[in-house]
């Protein structure tokens, strides 16, 4: 089934959560968030309510406090049994409570309790959190405040006491009774260069004229049909950092984790381009097929369907392999189908077979049991001299996310893990857990994000050679030593950002005294470090986001939820949660009013705070909502004459005799179906597995020519067809799709590799000619390897 389910809600019901409000404060990297919720009881009896929402997985929850009657209430984090012992136990004396806690089965989802609501009472409650934002490609820092809590789809297995097992009335986003607002200011000692949004905004007003610091806010009427995003790009390029910030000695106990003052240090390594990419590797494509990925990626206009999308990523994946490497393609939904019944060598016979399955995938496969699939690619046994990479495309709508971070955590040590959150909404928790425990990067695909860019950039660190002997070091004052809590660093990819947390125990020096930490690292042999020198005269923060920060580190890579935590590790999480003040799977923040004298009167009634259903949700629901699934089952897609992992290649003739045309391998109204008018599509899907591509009427018919002309056009007697059309096809796409070269990067370099293989001597000449022929203006340099 999907949860959480329900009715929508019946108008003659207040809603006692009258409005969101969230303060956001951005400096550098780093987000401190504080959310109030403002309820209001309009009824005559006391009311008890109960509000899920999502959470960002990164972020670290610190603080819940309560503002009654003009009085603020500071809840205590406490062991969670506990924390719910004393809650029921306010409730059933009358008494005024609050509780907020993280699910058991999901980082990403929370539950906010609000017991014994007075008769006519107002009440504020005020969550606060700190994140580290991530960095994108093009170098702007994303900010996400989840809006969206898609359904999620429940499989087998016991989940007791989830939040998602709560059924909240569901209404239409345009009767949502609750209004939400938000501000944010953003500072940085670079200069802000500009703020983007998928949502609309205030036009950002700088706070000074030097431009390090500005305020932006969200317009009003937004009804939670998306999360709220913001990009932020500084006027200067990320530099290495290191800060230190004072801890507190006088409150803490001799050993608790505040009493030391905490650094926090962030790496940008500049790991040079390698010469030799990765030609080998086992590359496992594990798609969502359930039904919701028959919706569009977002709610704007022409947004593409998630599944259209994900077979162009497919398309555009498959022809970026590398010659000689394996691969397979399963989906997954309440049950799992596999291209191959192992994976096979990369051949062009092979490929041909799985972009035939790929054009005929639908989202049809129910719900999302991803499970099972990689249990299935788990138990596989490793191909010799080809490590295993798994590419996980979902829209992340699962409810026990620990379970599936474990198994892939079990398995991390053979192979590495990229993941893609589809759509609004994608748990976090899932998406971003699975990459973090296996070594591989996470991205999500929101608004007008595309996949097909987001799956061959991690494709692209995926070839990358292994950077190895990662190694963090500090050189400090005699009397100071640095304990790492960041857990172990085992992969850097280039352009990526690493972030390492410490703690730092002993004297500290004078004023002016300064440490260096070192980064080390091994790339093709080559030794390589990254040093930073830095003030170590900690700074005062009265909320401690580095303390906080380096908790959540901590916690991350220890804590697998209320259930699943090994009890070696569960001691230690829930010292430090407790510690830090912050929030894990093991504990609770837990307030009781204890300003009232007189016991709350009358009987008590129980109020859910409603939640939008969004349009795609809402067409999925039926299909799952009240019905039972059957247990995931496989099957195989495969020709009798399937070569299995010890087959040879299979590959197209290097050369024919004269320039001839070639028999289409894909017929033009076949191209036309499958990808419609997109010709860039259409393009890449003809290039052959060794990166050429054959003259024919589909090549001609996509450079708007006839396969007449492209003969007629062939600078040198007797060349070989497909070096004349493999030509044309890289001066295409360098004229006409430009601004999606990192799409087709990959398989344009497999191109201009077979070029230079199969017509060096010739080159120059064809690529003047093509050059002339399509009256292109493209630099014949980029032919160069």
């Amino acid at each position: 089934m999907v949860l959480p389910g329900g009715l929508l809600t019946r108008k003659e019901e207040p809603v006692p959560l009258k409005s969101i409000g969230v303060t956001l404060s951005i400096r550098e990297f780093v987000a401190g968030v504080s959310a109030t919720l403002n309820y209001e009881n309009e009824e005559d009896v006391p009311l008890e309510t109960f509000f899920v929402f999502p959470m960002d997985d990164d972020s670290a929850v610190y603080s819940f406090e309560a503002m009654v009657d003009g009085k603020k209430i500071k809840a205590e984090l406490q062991e969670k049994r506990k924390a719910h012992s004393i809650y029921e136990s306010a409730i059933s004396n009358r008494r005024q409570a609050f509780l907020l806690e993280e699910d058991k089965y999901s980082r990403d989802v929370f539950c906010c309790n609000v017991g014994n609501l007075n008769p006519g009472s107002k009440v504020a409650l005020t969550l606060k959190s700190v994140q580290e934002l991530p960095l994108e490609a093009d170098g702007a820092l994303r900010y996400v405040l989840p809006a969206v809590l898609n359904p999620r789809y429940r499989g087998s297995g016991s989940f007791e006491d989830s939040c998602l097992d709560m059924k909240p009335p569901i209404v239409p986003l345009e009767d949502l009774p609750y209004t939400f607002s938000m501000l944010a200011t953003i500072s940085s000692q670079h200069g802000i260069e500009r703020i983007q949004s998928n949502c609309p905004f205030s036009p950002t007003e700088y706070l000074g004229e030097d431009k390090t610091s500005a305020q932006v806010s969200l317009a009003d009427g937004h009804k939670f049909d998306r999360d709220v995003e913001l990009l932020i790009y500084y006027s200067e390029v990320h530099t290495p950092t290191v800060a230190v910030e004072m801890g507190q000695p006088k409150d803490n106990p001799v050993d608790g984790f505040m009493k030391d003052p905490s650094a926090m240090v962030c790496f940008y390594p500049n790991i040079p381009e390698a010469q030799s990419p990765v030609i080998c590797g086992e590359f496992v494509f594990l798609m969502d097929r359930s039904g919701s990925m028959q919706c569009p990626i977002s709610k704007q206009d022409k947004s593409q369907l998630r599944i259209e999308a994900a077979k162009e990523t497919l398309l555009l994946l498959l022809k970026s392999l590398p010659i000689g490497c394996y691969f397979n393609v399963y989906g997954f939904g309440s049950s799992y189908e596999a291209f191959f019944p192992n994976s096979v060598q990369y051949t062009q016979q092979t490929m041909e077979e799985a972009l035939r399955r790929v054009k005929l995938m639908q989202a049809d496969l129910g719900g999302t049991e991803i499970l099972t699939p990689l249990q299935i690619i788990y138990r596989e046994p490793s191909i010799a001299g080809h490590p295993l990479q798994l590419f996980v495309f979902t829209d992340g709508e699962v409810t026990d996310t620990f379970n599936i971070i474990n198994e892939v955590k079990r398995n991390r040590l053979r192979h590495r893990c990229f993941s893609f959150g589809i759509g609004e909404g994608a748990s976090t928790s899932l998406i971003k857990g699975i990459a973090r425990v296996a070594g591989g990067t996470s991205e999500f695909i929101t608004g007008k994000d595309r996949m097909q860019s987001k799956a061959l950039r991690a494709l692209k660190r995926a070839l990358q050679p292994a950077v190895e002997d990662i190694s963090v070091s500090w050189d400090l004052p005699r009397g100071l030593s640095a304990k790492m809590l960041s857990p172990e660093q085992t992969v850097l990819y280039k352009g990526q950002r690493l972030i390492v947390y410490a703690l730092l125990s002993g004297t500290m020096p004078p004023a002016e005294a300064t440490g260096e930490v070192n980064l080390k690292y091994t790339l093709q042999g080559k030794s390589l470090e990254n040093r930073v020198t830095f003030s170590l005269q900690p700074k005062p923060d009265d909320n401690f986001t580095i303390h906080r920060l380096a908790a959540k580190s901590f916690l991350r890579a220890k804590d697998m939820g209320f259930r699943d935590t090994p009890a070696k590790d569960k001691k230690d999480v829930l010292k430090i949660s407790i510690d830090c003040g912050v929030i894990s799977s093991q504990t609770a923040f837990i307030a009781v009013n204890k300003n009232v004298n007189k016991p709350v009167q009358g009987p008590l009634t129980c109020r859910h705070v409603p939640r939008p259903i969004l349009l795609g949700a809402a067409s999925m629901m039926p299909q799952y909502h009240g019905c039972a699934l059957p247990n995931a089952k496989s099957s195989y897609f495969f020709p009798a004459s399937q070569p299995t992992r010890t087959s040879r290649y299979v590959g197209v003739p290097d050369q024919q005799d004269g320039c001839k045309p070639c028999k289409p391998m894909v017929s033009k109204d076949l191209c036309a179906l499958v990808f419609g008018d997109n010709h860039l599509v259409q393009l890449i899907s003809l290039q052959n597995a060794d990166g050429s591509w054959y003259l024919d009427e589909n090549l001609a018919g996509i450079l708007g020519k006839s396969l007449e002309d492209l003969l007629a056009a062939v600078p040198v007697k007797d060349a070989n067809s497909s070096s004349w059309a493999t030509v044309l096809a890289v001066v295409w796409l360098h004229s006409n799709a430009k601004q999606m070269k990192g799409e087709w990067e990959l398989l344009e370099k497999k191109a201009r590799t077979w070029i230079h293989i199969h017509a060096a001597s010739i080159m120059q000449e064809l690529v003047k000619a093509a050059i002339v022929f399509t009256k292109s203006s493209v630099d014949p340099s980029i032919f160069a390897l």
